[in-house]
C-alpha cells in the first residue's frame, strides 16, 4: 500500500468506519433508527434508481434509502444532520465539490456521524450530458478530488466511496461508460420530494409521503440545501416511523472503502 493509501485508510477508519459501531451502540429505543446496512458494490457498472435506470436496489417492502444532494451548506446541512441524529438515522450525501471544498468541517462531521459521502460533480452543471465529453469528465474528476480532500485530507486516483449521482440525472452513455471503467457506481432515485420547487414544509411532506406510499419502497432524493426540507425533515422521519417504514443505509464494501489503490 502506498503512503497516500495508508493515510486515506487511517482517516477512514478514524472518521468513518469507526463511527458506525458507535452509532449502532447508541440507545435508539423509541426512535426511527437505521434498520440495516446494505453493502453496495459499485463495480461492474452499478446503475440504480428507477427514475433514471430500469433497476434499483434490492429493497424489501417499506424499506427506504435517504439521500441528500448539493451540500454541504452551513445554513442548512447542520440542521439536517441534527434531525437525522435525533432519530438515529444514517443517510447518503452526494456532495458538490465546490461546496465540500468551502466547508470541509461539514463533510467530516457527516462522516463522523456515520453517514455515507458520495459525489455530485464539482460545479453542478445542468447537465453534464450537454457539455463536451472532456469538460464533463474534468468537472466530475475535480468534484471527486475536492470531496475527498475535504473529507480525508488527501485525494487519490480512485474515491474511497465510489458513488456518484449526476446533477439533474443528466448522464450520457459515454459518461456512464467512463464511470463504469473507473469502478464508480451511479445512483439515481426512485422518488423525490421535488424540493427544488418552492412549497411549504407541510405541502412537501404530503407530496413525498403520497409518492412513497404509492411506491412502497425506494431511494428518496432530497436536498440538504433547501430550508423547506430542513423544516419538513423531523415530521417526515416521524411519518416514516408511524407508517412502519425502515431506513437502509448504503455503504461500499469494506475492501473498497479501506484504501485507495496504487
Amino acid at each position: 500500500m502506498s503512503c497516500l493509501a495508508s493515510r486515506v485508510a487511517i482517516v477512514l477508519a478514524v472518521c468513518g468506519l469507526a463511527a458506525a459501531p458507535a452509532l449502532a451502540a447508541q440507545d435508539c429505543e423509541g426512535r426511527l433508527g437505521t434498520s440495516r446496512v446494505m453493502e453496495v458494490d459499485p463495480t461492474g457498472g452499478l446503475q440504480v434508481g428507477t427514475k433514471h435506470f430500469p433497476q434499483t436496489l434490492d429493497l424489501a417492502d417499506k424499506e427506504v434509502v435517504l439521500t441528500f444532494d448539493d451540500g454541504p451548506l452551513p445554513g442548512t446541512t447542520p440542521a439536517v444532520l441534527k434531525a437525522l441524529a435525533r432519530e438515529c438515522v444514517r443517510a447518503t450525501f452526494f456532495l458538490v465539490g465546490r461546496n465540500a471544498a468551502a466547508h470541509p468541517d461539514l463533510v467530516r462531521r457527516a462522516i463522523a456521524e456515520g453517514h455515507t459521502v458520495g459525489h455530485h460533480s464539482m460545479t453542478h452543471p445542468m447537465t453534464l450530458a450537454d457539455m463536451p465529453f472532456d469538460k464533463a469528465v474534468a468537472d466530475i474528476d475535480r468534484g471527486l478530488r475536492a470531496d475527498d480532500k475535504a473529507a480525508y485530507g488527501v485525494a487519490g486516483a480512485r474515491p474511497p466511496v465510489p458513488f456518484f449521482r449526476f446533477p439533474g440525472f443528466g448522464s450520457s452513455p459515454e459518461l456512464l461508460d467512463y464511470l463504469k471503467g473507473r469502478g464508480i457506481g451511479v445512483f439515481g432515485a426512485d422518488l423525490w420530494a421535488s424540493d427544488w420547487n418552492p412549497m411549504t414544509p407541510d405541502e412537501q411532506l404530503k407530496l413525498v409521503m403520497t409518492r412513497l406510499d404509492h411506491a412502497g419502497r425506494g431511494i428518496i432524493l432530497f436536498h440538504d440545501t433547501r430550508s423547506q426540507t430542513v423544516k419538513m425533515l423531523p415530521a417526515f422521519l416521524a411519518a416514516l416511523k408511524e407508517k412502519g417504514y425502515r431506513v437502509v443505509h448504503v455503504v461500499p464494501p469494506p475492501a473498497r472503502s479501506a484504501a485507495v489503490p496504487q
